[in-house]
């Protein structure tokens, strides 16, 4: 079929006969939850990334939403993290009544600023007026402790974490890694997800392996690794019976098709993010010249993790007006990502305004996600490229 005739989808996930019949296999058997490919799962996991605890569950947010109950936050603490990301991460600081403080992000990764973390640290720590600069308008009266910081390490790029490692073990807080978008990442030689005190990956289909839905909570904390697997099993003890619950937990289990999925797909995770690269070092052959600018890999970023290509817009290109066209040739794309500060249920509770968080606002405006996928071919790159460069 000629490309001209073929749609070009926005993301696909990268499924062989492997995938197909693991899956096929688990329908043969009686258990549908909680059994061996799950575990066979959570080993795979902990090989791969190098840690002692993978917990499977339902998705990065469930994952996310248990390293929050995990690090003891309650409501009205306050977590410092980014307003450049997908909701969820500023979500799950919600789900606990807790308060997310929002700090702007790096205008080169869109990675969360250490640099104003380091000083939000120490102006929360003071207290008074130092720390009411980085409290929103309204919602945050009552303050409590200061617990966490959850930085994102978006589009695959691992966020700078070694500032933020340091001033947290001095102010004794908790580091969540958001690498819902990152497995396979590295920084500085080190694997994403190895880089806090826990982190969550995420396999919504769209991402660089997927288990349909599921995610999967790593740590090598023992206390909290047994807590959180039993949060996720509606609070049962590890090993205990199944109508005695010490937690108030929640269903945030894994099940076996999706974990079978799973097995097959971390086994080709090197080679998928390897067709990825390629893809992505398509789109810079082809993009080169436009008046656009290019995703940059810093050099802390010892290895990238695509897992979108984002470019941005410049000079009087209007994004909705870009997207619309594309749309109209045929082509899928998105703003990436809308800020999470102007969401109609985020100003509605902490009174934010545009101007809050500059940069954040910026990139927001510009981001633009073209289809993206490991199975995408030059051809299709290509034909994006063409289309793109007639509209700008």
């Amino acid at each position: 079929m000629p490309i001209s005739e073929k749609q070009i989808r926005m993301s696909s996930p990268d499924l062989t006969d492997a995938e197909k019949d693991a899956v096929m296999a688990v329908l043969d058997t009686p258990n549908l939850s909680m059994g061996e490919e799950m575990k066979g799962f959570e080993e795979a996991i902990k090989d791969y990334v190098g840690v002692k605890h993978a917990i499977a569950v339902s998705s990065g947010t469930s994952g996310l939403h248990l390293c929050v109950r995990a690090a003891g936050i309650a409501e009205n603490d306050l977590v410092i993290t980014t307003p450049f990301s997908f909701v969820a991460s500023a979500n799950v600081i919600l789900f606990e009544k807790a308060i997310p403080v929002f700090v702007d992000i790096d205008p080169v990764t869109g990675n969360i600023d250490p640099e104003q973390v380091v000083q939000a640290v120490k102006d929360l720590k003071a207290g008074g007026d130092k720390a009411r600069k980085w409290l929103p308008r309204k919602g945050a009266e009552n303050v409590g402790e200061l617990k966490a910081i959850l930085p994102v390490d978006v589009f695959g790029q691992p966020a700078d974490m070694d500032k933020i490692n340091k001033v947290a073990e001095e102010y004794g807080l908790t580091v969540i890694e958001d690498s819902c978008e990152a497995i396979g990442a590295e920084y500085k030689g080190r694997q994403a997800g190895t880089l806090g005190d826990m982190a969550v990956f995420a396999f919504y289909p769209n991402k660089q392996m997927t288990t349909g839905e599921g995610g999967v909570v790593v740590t090598d904390d023992d206390q909290k690794a047994d807590f959180m697997r039993s949060l996720r099993n509606q609070g049962r003890e590890v090993g205990g019976s199944w109508l005695d619950h010490k937690y108030l937990g929640y269903n945030y289990r894994m099940h076996e098709l999706s974990a079978a999925l799973g097995v097959v797909q971390i086994g080709r995770l090197d080679e998928m993010i390897e067709k990825r690269d390629q893809v992505a070092k398509w789109y810079d052959k082809y993009l080169s010249g436009l008046a656009i600018e290019l995703p940059i890999v810093v050099s802390d970023t010892t290895r990238m993790s695509w897992f979108v290509y984002v470019i941005r817009l410049t000079g009087n290109s209007d994004l909705e007006t870009v997207i619309n066209r594309l749309g109209e040739k045929g082509i899928p794309a998105r703003a990436y990502f809308s800020p999470i500060h102007l969401q109609a249920y985020m100003v509605e509770m902490f009174g934010y305004k545009i101007g809050d968080y500059p940069v954040t606002e910026d990139l927001g405006s510009r981001g633009l996600a073209l289809p993206f996928s490991s199975v995408m071919t030059e051809e299709e790159v290509a034909q994006v490229a063409k289309i793109l460069q007639q509209i700008i």
